[in-house]
């Protein structure tokens, strides 16, 4: 995971120094507050609209698909910080894999969940 961390700080710091460079050529002189003010708004609208039309989609099917896609990102979010902690604090070895397990881990009760469910739902339709 380590390794991994650190291409995505090099990739983020490319991009910063790009976007620096890009605004200055333009002749904008934006501080590092005023840059990120502007780009993480910016990425954070695009996010929220792409977001809201993929939610509205899914929610013609089934709102429990927004609550999987929104679970699925609160975890991900969630077992990274806790990898990130266990490298800071050093109670454990921060690792890709462990990150892989804990989502497989709600992705394994999450199907056992859906055969439940399904179940019910047959059982329920036979008796109606």
């Amino acid at each position: 995971m380590g390794p991994a961390l650190r291409e995505l700080s090099e990739l983020i710091t490319f991009i910063h120094r790009f976007l620096t460079k890009m605004f200055q050529a333009l002749g904008f002189q934006f501080s590092d507050k005023q840059l990120h003010f502007i780009i993480i708004g910016i990425a954070g609208f695009i996010i929220f609209i792409l977001s809201t039309l993929l939610f509205k989609w899914l929610a013609k099917y089934s709102i429990q698909f927004v609550s999987l896609i929104f679970t699925l990102t609160v975890l991900v979010v969630v077992v990274f910080a806790i990898e990130i902690q266990q490298k800071i604090s050093g109670s454990g070895n921060m690792e890709f894999a462990d990150v892989v397990y804990g989502l497989w881990g709600f992705l394994a009760i999450f199907a056992i969940y859906l055969v439940g469910y399904g179940i019910y739902k047959l059982i329920k339709k036979q008796l109606t």
